[in-house]
């Protein structure tokens, strides 16, 4: 394990990108956890404010962000000041994108249902970081035999050639389907081949005149969206908390 590590992260300079991976994640979980005891009542924790004005957790967020981006640039990738910044820069990320919705919306929806957005903010991002840990590994180690770069270079030719599947996926209005189907080829593979989704810019393009492809892209995601739409909200109530209740309005006599 430790001579893996030495030669696919500490020595193509990855240990910044994985320790402000691990920094970003550990922050959105404790936050989580934390602002859940803070709606339910328990423990020590409590809302922050200064002179009548609730401070959001994305404040202190932005500060870490910026302070850790730029001791960074100016760290370069080695050292420990570099480790360092590295681990202030994703505690600061994650502070902000748990909050993701609140700068989206300019409005405190975090127990709101647009405050699922943040939650799949995180996930995307996390992924994608993932995704430069695992998939870009071919570059950057010294010393490589020839069957060792024959085989990265077969492992960067399957990167490209699924980031195109990925690329198609994402016309036909599948999000979700191309940023994991960039870190597992064969979703990617399949969101190219199905049909795509009404509206998509693949379907206004290729589905124009298909009055019958238009039908059953519609019958489609009627289906998959009524199938998948509870697992998914019981995944982010999981991972976030679930959301607040909307207020109906008494009706008027």
């Amino acid at each position: 394990m430790g001579h893996w590590l030495q030669r696919n992260i500490v020595e193509p300079g990855k240990l910044p990108l994985l320790l402000a991976l691990t920094a970003f994640v550990l922050t959105f979980v404790i936050t989580r956890v934390i602002t859940r005891m803070i709606r339910a009542g328990k423990g020590p924790f409590g809302n922050v404010s200064a002179g009548g004005v609730h401070i959001h957790h994305v404040v202190p967020g932005v500060v870490l962000t910026i302070v850790g981006g730029f001791a960074a640039v100016a760290s370069g990738r080695f050292g420990f000041g570099s480790g360092l910044a590295a681990v202030v820069f994703g505690i600061g990320a994650g502070l902000v994108l748990d909050e993701f919705a609140l700068i989206l919306h300019l409005d405190d929806v975090y127990w709101t249902e647009a405050g699922r957005q943040s939650v799949e903010v995180v996930v995307v991002t996390a992924a994608l970081v993932l995704l430069l840990l695992a998939g870009f590994l071919p570059f950057g180690v010294n010393d490589l035999s020839a069957g060792e770069l024959h085989d990265r270079g077969a492992a960067v030719l399957s990167i490209a050639v699924n980031f195109a599947f990925s690329l198609i996926a994402l016309s036909k209005g599948k999000g979700r389907t191309a940023i994991f189907g960039v870190i597992v080829p064969v979703v990617a593979l399949v969101g190219a081949i199905r049909l795509a989704r009404p509206g998509s810019p693949w379907a206004r393009r290729f589905y124009r005149n298909r009055p019958r492809a238009r039908a059953r892209s519609m019958l489609r995601v009627y289906r998959h969206d009524r199938r998948w739409a509870g697992p998914r909200r019981r995944l982010q109530d999981l991972i976030g908390g679930r959301p607040d209740e909307p207020v109906v309005p008494a009706l008027r006599r």
